[in-house]
């Protein structure tokens, strides 16, 4: 095996890294330190895509029939390394590029393609996902909001709540109930709806994380046609399978940990306050962690690039991102607690907010590890 990046590879990082040096202006750690989920930075995205798809730096994994370069799916994570690594200036868009675009790809009608691919290939979409509800948090079979059919057209009554982007949002990937809630899974459909349809009502919810990054999402009455319907009723749950996948591998978050990391080591180093050992001990604890989370996601994209589906893998590289996170977080409270008020060092802002809700979004972690129990350490069924 040869774990090396190919001289191609080398080449396509320096040249996402130049890319950020130039383009990024002087006042971003100020608007990243708010997250890639805030206010903020989702308003910066809708001027910075746009040059990043200009520049061949948005989708360049997509096929080049829908605005991307049929890059390789080592360019695709390398590309996502170096924008986390920064504090994610794509903002909400990385869901668009990393896991909406390529479900529409895959399930997505013509005219569905057609009308959302273009805006997000160039960079001027922002979703939100319609998932979590009051009750029904990580356990998405039983949700509630429901979808009754009417002629050509469904009626939309329910409510999300933790909904990421949505006072931005122009587009919601919203997940309803279309049958008897003891139908489970097998009742769930997907309908892709516009936000200013009349009968959605956005509430922000105050939050220690970012500035308008979360909301709850009302739904009276709201009529949608028939033709925003993702795929076929029943068929949700397979789609959201795909879609989930592609979210947790493309959010590798270990790259702005170790950046941190890296950071705050070199900030120790220059104050002579790294010599002790238990700190020495810790620092290469907190690395080991963030490495670990890499090279589990780079099987996940070794898969990919073979044309292999991930599996249960998913969730592993998922619950390694998310020890990487918390171990680089610990060890800075530890010994560099000042990083946390983002006076001195508003660069680490963000990833201290962030990691307080590493393991809940996407998926909380405690779910990921069932996921792992069920599907990944499953023993064979039998006598004993």
């Amino acid at each position: 095996m040869d774990f090396d990046w190919s001289d191609d590879n080398r080449r396509y990082r320096a040249r996402v890294r130049d890319f950020l040096e130039q383009e990024l202006p002087a006042e971003w750690p100020e608007i990243a330190r708010h997250g890639p989920g805030s206010k903020e930075q989702t308003e910066f995205s809708l001027d910075f895509c746009p040059k990043l798809a200009e520049a061949g730096f948005l989708v360049p994994h997509w096929p080049e029939a829908l605005g991307g370069a049929n890059g390789t799916a080592w360019e695709h994570l390398i590309l996502g390394e170096e924008m986390w690594a920064v504090g994610e200036p794509r903002g909400g868009q990385y869901m668009n590029v990393n896991w909406i675009g390529p479900t529409l790809m895959r399930y997505g009608s013509e005219a569905q393609k057609d009308r959302y691919l273009p805006p997000m290939a160039a960079g001027k979409a922002i979703w939100c996902q319609g998932f979590s509800e009051p009750n029904a948090g990580s356990d998405l079979a039983s949700l509630r909001t429901r979808a009754e059919r009417d002629g050509d057209h469904y009626v939309i009554n329910g409510t999300k709540i933790w909904t990421s982007y949505a006072s931005l949002a122009e587009t919601c990937f919203l997940l309803v109930r279309t049958g008897p809630l003891s139908a489970g899974k097998s009742a769930i459909a997907i309908l892709l709806v516009p936000m200013d349809t009349p009968g959605i009502e956005v509430r922000a919810i105050p939050s220690l994380v970012g500035h308008g990054d979360i909301h709850e999402v009302f739904f009276t009455d709201v009529r949608v046609p028939v033709s925003t319907r993702l795929g076929e009723e029943g068929q949700a749950w397979e789609i959201i399978n795909y879609s989930l996948t592609n979210e947790r591998v493309g959010i590798p978050r270990y790259a702005m940990s170790s950046r941190v990391l890296g950071h705050i080591v070199a900030d120790l180093k220059r104050q002579y306050r790294f010599n002790d050992g238990v700190v020495r001990m810790r620092a290469g604890e907190a690395a080991a962690a963030c490495e670990a989370a890499r090279l589990l996601v780079y099987r996940l994209v070794d898969m990919r690039a073979r044309g292999q589906t991930p599996g249960p893998d998913a969730s592993l590289a998922r619950v390694a991102t998310v020890a990487a996170d918390n171990a680089v977080l610990d060890f800075a409270l530890d010994f560099m607690p000042e990083f946390t008020t983002g006076n001195v060092y508003p660069e680490y802002l963000a990833h201290h907010e962030r990691a307080i809700v590493a393991g809940i979004a996407s998926g909380a972690t405690e779910i990921q590890l069932n996921l792992i129990a069920q599907r990944h350490l499953e023993l064979p069924r039998g006598p004993r």
